[in-house]
Formats: structure tokens, sequence, C-alpha cells
């Protein structure tokens, strides 16, 4: 038995997604469909709950090139396995500790110091004298100085 087939239309309603991201996905790699025999895109129920991890991983800053990487396309037809899924998480939850981490100096270490209007360049830890930190790269020096 064939498994139902879904329109555009169909995995737009059900997934939350505008026709045109879902255009834009598949313009990326990350998912693909096949061509009924109207020339009309027909996706696999499975290609949902990858989207649905491609939304997620969107919203807590994974870019969709990391997802294209670490996950590959969705394939027509086949799903993840749990080893696949697995892997991903694991990357994933690196890439996410760092995250938390640079979060966590940021509201620690700057919360005095955004809006504060103070004149104490002797105290502030943002003070960077005579450009000094442009020798260590560029960027957020301080902020993404490993402890």
């Amino acid at each position: 038995m064939l498994a139902k087939e879904l329109s555009i239309g169909e995995i737009s309603k059900r997934s939350g997604l505008a026709v045109s991201a879902i255009h834009f996905y598949e313009s990326k790699g990350l998912i693909t469909s096949r061509r009924n025999s109207g020339n009309q895109r027909r996706y696999t129920a499975g290609v949902l709950r990858y989207l649905a991890i491609v939304k997620v991983a969107q919203r807590v800053g994974i870019s969709l090139d990391e997802v294209k990487e670490t996950l590959g396309c969705y394939t027509y037809g086949l799903k993840l396995s749990a080893n696949e899924w697995e892997i991903a998480a694991k990357k994933w939850r690196v890439v996410l500790d760092k995250r938390i981490e640079t979060l966590r100096r940021l509201r620690d270490e700057l919360d005095s110091c955004i809006g504060c209007g103070c004149m104490s360049l002797e105290d502030c830890p943002l003070r960077n004298p005579e450009d000094t930190l442009s020798k260590k790269g560029s960027g957020a020096i301080i902020l993404e100085r490993k402890f």
C-alpha cells in the first residue's frame, strides 16, 4: 500500500508554514517532493515531522545550513531514523550549550552596563583602550572569551 500523499496546501495547513516557506525550504534542498501527473508537488506525511524539526531549530538559532549539514535533506518517502535523530540531537546540544553560556555571560556581565550611562571607563569591563583587543580578532572578544 502506498503512503498517502499530501498537497503543498495540506502541508502548509498542517505545518503552520506558508506555502512560500515550504517552497523556500525545497529550493534550499532541505525537503523534496515528487510531481504528480498534473505537475503538482506531492509530499509524504513524514515531511511534516522534518519541517517541525526545521522550525524548532530555527527558533533556537540553528541555521538552515546547520540543519542541512546535520540532517541532510528529507528524502521523499523516508523518515529520520532514531540513530540519525540521536546524532543530530547530540550535535545540537553542544551548539545550544555554547549559546546558553554566551547568553548567560551577556546577562551577567552586561546587565549593569546596558543603558547605564556610566562614565567610569576605569572600571568598565568593556573598556578597550587604544583598541588593544583588535589584535585578538574581531567581534565581541570580551563576551566570547574562554574561562
